[in-house]
């Protein structure tokens, strides 16, 4: 007999690592939210608690990652650019992963890379941050087609960052990459 503990301190936690090991072992699409929270050792309805449905287990976090964007373009004062606008806030988003954070983010981008589903929910994810992105820059001055364009570039350079941040052996931080990724930017476009 599993018994199930209710108020367990790190019970989403549990239900995030549970869900990537269920994921890998049997597939996204054949893994419940009742086997989640059963790996978990929790009851399904604690996993709703936590998580609206399975898929938002491998997303979590958006919100507050897309929080961290609009927030720096809001406070930034007198930027060079619309660019770098974003360049610094793609910098504030590297406290969103951490190091101790690669290891669980490469798992989760296999699990995404092996469903056309999740994949198409990642890049929605990501069209949905460019739009914030985008009204953030406009809010804070930058006319069109300019905010389009820098959050756009942006969002592009952020995936391009975090697929380095989680390819086997790499080791630099994320900001670290980023900077990388924005001086190689700057090089092919002399911004």
């Amino acid at each position: 007999m599993i018994v199930m503990v209710r108020w367990e301190p790190g019970a989403k936690d549990r239900l995030r690592a549970a869900a990537l090991d269920l994921y890998a072992e049997r597939g996204f699409d054949t893994t419940t939210a009742a086997d989640i929270a059963q790996a978990a050792g929790l009851t399904e309805r604690t996993f709703f608690r936590h998580f609206s449905d399975k898929r938002e287990v491998l997303f979590d976090g958006q919100e507050q990652l897309q929080e961290i964007f609009v927030d720096v373009i809001a406070a930034a004062k007198n930027p060079s650019s619309a660019v770098e606008l974003v360049a610094r806030a793609i910098a504030a988003a590297a406290t969103f992963f951490p190091d101790e954070k690669r290891q669980y983010s490469r798992a989760r981008q296999v699990v995404i890379d092996a469903n056309p589903g999740l994949q198409e929910r990642e890049l929605l994810k990501m069209a949905w941050l460019a739009k914030k992105i985008t009204e953030a820059l406009a809010e804070h001055g930058v006319a069109e087609p300019g905010a389009t364009l820098a959050a756009e570039t942006g969002v592009t350079v952020f995936g391009v960052t975090f697929k380095q941040w989680i390819a086997d052996g790499e080791q630099r931080a994320f900001a670290d990459i980023a900077e990388d990724i924005f001086g190689e930017l700057r090089a092919l476009t002399n911004l």
